[in-house]
């Protein structure tokens, strides 16, 4: 049995630390904050509000079932899953909606009454998605990236054309649909959890089977139920958490990280598992020579988004909001610039509402409304009260115009999060959101390696590396530097008794 750090309690850290204690090793999990979970963390209010910091779309339910299957578990062992319909709904200029059904018939039926003609081609595109879920989320994803022989392997070189690595996610859209609101429903994945739909590969078309075809879930109690349900797996199988215990160096010896400093005090350990912001455990808690990367490296990466969160309590309910709202009045396009190619706060922003209390009345007093407001921004803004308070009352204003009733005269807690947040509370690169965007360039063996090329004990896991940004990848990033540390010290254990 061998003795095992992680750094950080996010989806990927819960995931490596269970499956690492699950093959018998001592594992510690050491988190900066005073709770797990990382941007999935919680916080409750005097009020009586319960706010999910982060995540709030529960996607690819598949992938959170395989993992609590992979200990003898059900999602339903932990929480309750409800499917919301409408999954979502997207707000369009002069108030247009378009809201989004959870059965796949009735959706046909929405684009055909949009476009003549496209409930044919969405069953086309979607049997095309759904091969590429298939292939990625049950096979690629689990592949640590470390060489391009794990693909020939797979093959996956065989079976590029068809997945569509090379090809761009915007002109596939533009294949099957012409109307710029279906283009905008297919796209808006993009926006929030990548790149430009230009710049995306169009393996991404992934995305929408997931969202449209399997369907929009929420985790009742909220999303940091899934959260608790990871530490309670790890728990089972004998993990321990420490909180409020920063990590401040790796500590390496003969190439091997054999311990933490935290509190000034080493602890020693056998391997690692850096579940904390990739740049951040490689500029700050190593030395420069063993880095597996330089400034530059970082600096010329793109990064999915930053952005501006309001967490809002309301003294009255709202009569016409879904617990999903994309408030896509504006242009996506421009939006998008704002954020990959010309970095500013934008001019006419999108963004996205959640109204959890609509589905759970345990997330806020009875007769009261939790809401969740989201704006994408570029990573590496400067923010300060005087910008997040004029963004507030954009967003705010065209709320209350799509409802049709007041709003901020009843709002009796109000919390901002920012670009600065970010970086204060999970060292993140320039305050990012989500993570390395989803472009050609940093897909699959292009994304920073999970495995230090110069510390043979130490692996990362993360939004950061493979497979990349969103709560199931993180979850699956877990559990493949879990293996990899575990092949590493099955090796040497074999290597000793040689």
């Amino acid at each position: 049995m061998s003795k095992i750090a992680i750094i950080g309690s996010g989806f990927s850290g819960l995931s490596s630390a269970a499956y690492l204690a699950a093959s018998g090793h001592e594992v510690h999990v050491f988190e900066k904050n005073d709770s797990a979970g990382g941007r999935a963390r919680k916080f409750t209010t005097e009020e009586g509000y319960v706010f999910d910091m982060g995540p709030s779309w529960y996607w690819m339910p598949d992938v959170f079932e395989n993992f609590f299957k992979d200990f003898g578990y059900k999602v339903s062992d932990f929480y309750e899953l409800k499917l919301l319909d409408p999954s979502f709904e997207i707000i369009f200029d002069k108030k247009e909606t378009l809201p989004i059904p959870d059965d796949f018939n009735k959706l046909c039926a929405l684009f055909e009454s949009v476009e003549k003609g496209s409930a044919a081609k969405l069953k086309e595109f979607m049997q095309e998605a759904q091969f590429k879920y298939d292939k990625g989320m049950k096979e690629l994803v689990y592949m640590p990236g470390l060489s391009l022989s794990e693909f020939a392997d797979a093959g996956f070189l065989k079976g590029a054309l068809r997945l569509q690595v090379f090809s761009s996610f915007s002109k596939h859209v533009r294949k099957y649909f012409s109307n710029p609101k279906l283009i905008a429903l297919m796209e808006f994945p993009v926006l929030f959890l990548g790149a430009m739909p230009q710049d995306t590969p169009a393996l991404y078309s992934l995305m929408n089977y997931a969202g449209l075809q399997l369907g929009t879930w929420y985790p009742m109690g909220g999303f940091h139920e899934v959260i608790k349900a990871l530490m309670q797996v790890g728990e089972n199988n004998g993990v321990t958490f420490h909180f409020n215990s920063e990590v401040e160096e790796i500590s390496v010896h003969n190439g091997l990280a054999n311990g933490l400093i935290i509190h000034g005090e080493k602890l020693q350990f056998d391997g690692v598992v850096a579940a904390a912001d990739y740049h951040h455990v490689e500029s700050k808690l190593l030395p420069s020579a063993l880095r597996n990367y330089n400034e530059s490296y970082w600096d010329k990466k793109t990064f999915a988004p930053s952005c501006l969160i309001y967490y809002i309590g309301l003294s009255k309910k709202i009569k016409r909001i879904e617990h999903h709202t994309l408030f896509f009045e504006e242009d996506l396009f421009q939006h998008s610039k704002e954020i990959y190619k010309d970095p500013k706060w934008p001019e006419k922003p999108l963004f996205y509402v959640c109204c959890p209390s609509r589905t759970d009345s345990s997330v806020a007093p009875h007769g009261h409304e939790n809401l969740f407001l989201l704006m994408p921004l570029a990573p590496g803004l400067k923010d300060d009260e005087a910008l997040r308070e004029q963004y507030y009352e954009v967003m705010m204003s065209r709320l209350e115009s799509q409802v049709g009733e007041e709003i901020r005269e009843y709002v009796d807690y109000k919390r901002s999060y920012c670009v600065s947040d970010f970086i204060e509370d999970y060292h993140s690169y320039k305050g990012n959101a989500y993570g390395l965007a989803n472009t050609l360039r940093q897909t699959a063996v292009l994304k920073p390696k999970i495995r230090n090329k110069k510390v043979k004990n130490l692996f990362y896991a993360g939004q950061l590396t493979v497979p990349g940004p969103g709560v199931p990848p993180a979850l699956i990033s877990g559990k493949i530097a879990a293996e990899q540390l575990e092949k590493y010290l099955k090796n040497q254990k074999h290597e000793v008794i040689v």
